[in-house]
């Protein structure tokens, strides 16, 4: 009986869910092998509180090309791929990032015949219209046709994204679609990380997951003016703006239209998951106004 503890390629390690899972597969046991860009950034902190990977990582694999740099031996001993690769607000392309380097990824996982390839994806993706949206969905379309057994774990949404909604109350005021009752139920990253490492063992899947609580996104803002000690300030802004907003944006740039599409669609399609985890977004914005 082989007792050696299991191996872990972490890619996407250095955003706000990649170190948190780097934290927890660390905590957990796993020998973690990262890749990253540049293993002094990565072994900072990261932002929102994420911790830095220095002490959290066994083998650095340093790729600034990410998967382009990389051959079948990025692959070898590794049991099991966790990746959090995707792009938010980062100057890069989705169908590069999301899509064709996790591809490239789950090739070579193929090839060496890993045990199974977690993907940290997003609710209510095959219903988006952004490119970051349908990049996702692509990947996730290719993942769960792999024969290497498929994880997905579709987050309602990061403590970490609704910073803004601190910082917009801190300067006085909140602006939100309509009457802002779209709902979600927003995760931490660490209770995020447990979710998806307590899957690993599990077998093929796809989850949605959310945090211990749902709320509106006026709950979000009452809660951030709260944290605040203001009064509250929300802003009704009209739901046929939006298309006003993609159509100003896309004539910036796609990027900037593909990533107005993407947030704008989250306020106003509700993704609850199911509940797991103990961070409150009240305990969150608490340690912001310290």
């Amino acid at each position: 009986m082989n007792d050696s503890p299991e191996r872990a390629l972490l890619v996407g390690a250095t955003g706000y869910v990649g170190r948190h899972l780097a934290e927890r597969l660390h905590g957990d046991g796993y020998v973690v092998r990262a890749v990253v860009r540049d293993r002094g950034r990565a072994a900072a902190p990261g932002a929102h509180g994420a911790p830095g990977l220095g002490a959290l990582v066994d083998e650095w694999v340093v790729a600034p090309k990410g998967a382009a740099d990389l051959g079948a031996d990025v692959m070898a001993g590794v049991d099991r791929v966790v990746s959090a690769l995707g792009v938010t607000r980062q100057k890069a392309d989705p169908w590069d990032v999301d899509f064709r380097q996790n591809l490239r990824y789950l090739e070579l996982a193929e090839q060496v015949g890993v045990d199974s390839f977690l993907y940290v994806g997003v609710m209510n993706a095959a219903s988006g219209t952004s490119g970051v949206s349908r990049a996702k969905h692509a990947f996730m379309e290719a993942l769960a046709r792999s024969h290497v057994a498929p994880q997905i774990v579709n987050p309602s949404g990061y403590f970490s994204d609704l910073t803004e909604i601190y910082d917009l109350a801190r300067r006085g005021m909140a602006f939100g679609l309509g009457d802002g009752d779209v709902r979600l139920s927003p995760i931490h990253g660490a209770d995020l990380a447990e979710f998806c490492v307590s899957r690993l063992a599990d077998g093929p899947g796809s989850w949605d997951v959310g945090g211990p609580e749902v709320l509106t996104y006026r709950d979000v803002v009452r809660i951030a003016f709260d944290a605040l000690g203001k009064t509250p300030r929300y802003v009704s802004v009209p739901r046929r703006a939006a298309s006003a907003a993609v159509w100003a944006s896309d004539r910036v740039s796609p990027r900037a239209g593909s990533l107005t599409r993407f947030f704008l669609e989250g306020m106003q399609t509700d993704s609850v998951g199911e509940p797991h985890g103990t961070h409150t977004l009240r305990d969150y914005y608490a340690t912001l106004s310290r």
